[in-house]
């Protein structure tokens, strides 16, 4: 006989099985046909979790629309008897001979008219299973009884196996965008400091409730950074990361481990995390509050080496708790970027060492000079820049400046900076002329075949005796400098002269201006002129106001000053400046200089 009305409803189960977000919205569409079955007379259902712990128990009986439903959390090892392997098992029994230990459901299973119980015990997932027990009276169709019974368990698995497919799913489509954000947050940045402070923000809350943050030192690890969704939490954990020795062991241990290590329970007995927690941890305030209850540890790895850990504290349900593909992923993410800012900062160290050894160490302290410099690197990962500068005194009394810009960066720009600024440095010494010196230094090049050029200008300052200066000004393709006289105006020292390294045979001549007392030399690169806002104004258009802006000044305010406007006005553009001055007092020593104007100097930058 074709059994319609349990097809129909069996049927309309798939259906709401497919849709349902969890397995308890199919008890009705379950329980209402199982007790349209021809002698039974109630249906009783239970859930386990794998520690043999009563969660939920619903029954229902023939003619009634409302259920009893019971939430617990009543532990019964006795239960364990009936615990299902990989199957469903399928049993009968004796209502009278059901335990209470092991039957929780008993006493509703007695109360129904009949003789009998069929029960199917089965395996949700890993961490639980469930039951479904059926009382009848003698006019069931038994193996129908069981028939229909395994069957709904079927779907009732199916569901639950669909439920956890589409929560593993979207976990996964979570985790995969928490992964490509926390990318884009770690690699935003180049510093070391922020980077590590980004690493245990990313996480919080979204991968834990509590983060720290280490880096592998040859004394131990060193804390950096620690995160936690309460404040006070968050001062304990800082305290912990800097001083616990229980967890300093336990990390310094860690780059043996290739993979997350989860703790939890007696693992953390003797830990800042273990429970009952100090009130410092718990709840820094009242000592009340969730306990954590795991910890995990991941080594960040990169390039074949262990930069440190990343700790995740969690005061959340097992269920939420990440997997250890996750936390590698972020750790391997982690790792990357805290190296890559690793080798950042190393590469600046270097290059900045190396620009610091390129260019002199201290200028000539002079009684009538106030000389004074400025260098800014425009972005330390381009490399070594090639601008240079120096001050030399000469044997008859004067003074020679010089600046220079080398073309490109690198290791070859700076062995050409190197060659150019000592070369002139000790022609200038030993009272060689600028231009033979320009020309000498050109001849090197060529030698060398120097697959770069440089520009270059020499300024020489000889103090007469009426008080002034002869300026003597020597290019070689370089920006002419500017000369800022004693009342403000600004001009231009013309010169010119053809770019070193290009030719074989070049002469350079120089050309003789003046200055007085108070006025100011200013010799800077390309970087200082070429600076660029967003509107594509270059800070050559605005430098003569800006300096003019700056009389009375000393040369260091000059130098510093300037080199710091062009860098705040500049929107695009990564070349290094360099900048020197020269003020000539005429004065001696103890004269003092005219106080800076400072309300020239800010009138200039609006």
């Amino acid at each position: 006989m074709v059994d319609d009305p349990w097809s129909s409803a069996l049927h309309r189960l798939w259906q709401a099985a497919s849709r349902a977000e969890e397995v308890a919205a199919l008890a009705d569409d379950v329980y209402a046909p199982l007790l349209a079955t021809p002698g039974v007379h109630r249906v009783v259902g239970t859930r386990w979790d794998g520690r043999h712990v009563l969660r939920y128990m619903r029954a229902l009986s023939a003619g009634s629309d409302t259920p009893v439903i019971v939430a617990t959390t009543r532990s019964m090892p006795g239960a364990a008897v009936r615990e299902p392997g990989g199957e469903p098992v399928v049993d009968r029994l004796e209502p009278d001979g059901l335990d209470d230990a092991v039957w929780p459901e008993a006493a509703f299973l007695r109360e129904a008219p009949g003789g009998a119980v069929v029960s199917c015990t089965f395996r949700l997932d890993q961490r639980g299973w469930a039951a479904l027990a059926l009382a009848v009276d003698a006019s069931a169709d038994l193996a129908a009884v069981e028939s229909r019974l395994t069957q709904a368990v079927d779907v009732i698995v199916a569901c639950h196996t669909g439920i956890l497919q589409r929560g593993r799913e979207a976990r996964r489509g979570a985790d995969d965008a928490l992964l490509a954000e926390a990318s884009l947050q770690m690699d935003s940045s180049l510093d070391v400091e922020d980077t590590l402070r980004r690493v245990a923000r990313i996480a919080v809350p979204a991968v834990a409730d509590g983060a720290l943050v280490h880096l592998a030192r040859t004394e131990g690890p060193e804390f950096v950074a620690a995160t936690h969704v309460a404040v006070q939490q968050q001062r304990a954990l800082e305290a912990a990361g800097r001083d616990d020795p229980w967890l300093a062991a336990l990390l310094a241990r860690r780059g043996e481990d290739e993979d997350t290590v989860f703790l939890s329970g007696a693992a953390l007995d003797g830990s800042p995390f273990a429970a009952p927690a100090s009130p410092t941890i718990a709840d820094a305030d009242s000592g009340e509050g969730p306990h954590p209850t795991v910890v995990t540890i991941s080594p960040l790895r990169a390039r074949g080496r262990v930069l440190g850990t990343i700790t995740f504290v969690y005061q959340r349900p097992e269920a939420r708790l990440p997997d250890s593909a996750f936390l590698r992923s972020l750790a391997t993410r982690a790792a990357l970027a805290i190296d890559n800012a690793l080798l950042y900062e190393l590469r600046r160290t270097a290059v900045l060492s190396l620009q610091e050894h390129l260019l002199p160490s201290q200028l000539p302290v002079t009684d009538r000079w106030d000389l004074s410099a400025s260098y800014a690197v425009g972005d330390p990962m381009l490399d070594v820049g090639g601008d240079f500068y120096d001050a030399v005194l000469r044997p008859d009394g004067s003074i020679a400046l010089l600046i220079g810009d080398v073309c490109g960066r690198g290791a070859e720009a700076a062995a050409l900076t190197g060659l150019a600024r000592h070369t002139l440095r000790t022609l200038l010494e030993e009272g060689t002329d600028a231009g033979t010196a320009l020309s000498r230094l050109n001849r090197a090049l060529r030698q060398e075949r120097a697959s770069r050029f440089l520009t270059a200008v020499v300024a020489t300052l000889t103090p007469r005796t009426d008080g002034t200066v002869r300026l003597s000004t020597c290019s070689a393709g370089h920006p002419p400098p500017l000369v800022l006289r004693g009342d403000g105006t600004v001009s231009e020292v013309l010169s010119g002269g053809l770019l070193l390294g290009v030719l074989d045979d070049v002469s350079y001549e120089s050309r003789d201006e003046h200055l007085t007392a108070d006025d100011t030399l200013v010799l800077f690169t390309d970087g200082l002129t070429e600076s660029r806002e967003a509107g594509g104004t270059f800070f050559e258009s605005v430098l003569p106001a800006r300096l003019s802006a700056l009389r009375g000044s000393d040369a260091a305010h000059i130098a510093e000053s300037l080199a710091r406007q062009a860098r705040a006005f500049r929107d695009s553009g990564q070349d290094d400046i360099a900048l020197l001055v020269a003020r000539w007092t005429g004065l001696p020593p103890d004269s003092g200089l005219l106080p800076p104007d400072h309300r020239l100097e800010q009138a200039a930058l609006r």
